[in-house]
């Protein structure tokens, strides 16, 4: 399904640091309970998570972040990035 046809079109990258270990359970259940959050990472080292975001447009996004995903339980920190392009989408695995 094509992001944009349902107005999801906008993608950012989120790289998380999160303040505290004992917060991660809540994190990441926060997480699930967010349509907007398409894909989610739990990392080893800086920055403990990325996530991929699909709003609308730069002020969806922007309302999500301070709304939501900044008041999640433990977060210390987040980076976003704008998504220019998707290189590479999906693939399969090697067989």
């Amino acid at each position: 399904m094509d992001p944009g046809a349902v107005g999801h079109g906008f993608e950012v990258l989120l790289a998380v640091t999160m303040d505290r270990e004992e917060s991660v359970a809540g994190f990441e259940a926060g997480l699930e309970q967010i349509p907007e959050v398409v894909h989610a990472e739990r990392l080893f080292g800086e920055p403990d998570y990325f996530v991929r975001v699909a709003t609308a447009d730069i002020a969806s996004f922007q309302r999500l972040r301070d709304e939501r995903l900044a008041r999640l339980p433990g977060v210390q920190r987040m980076t976003s990035t704008i998504v220019m392009k998707k290189v590479v989408d999906n693939r399969p695995l090697p067989t």
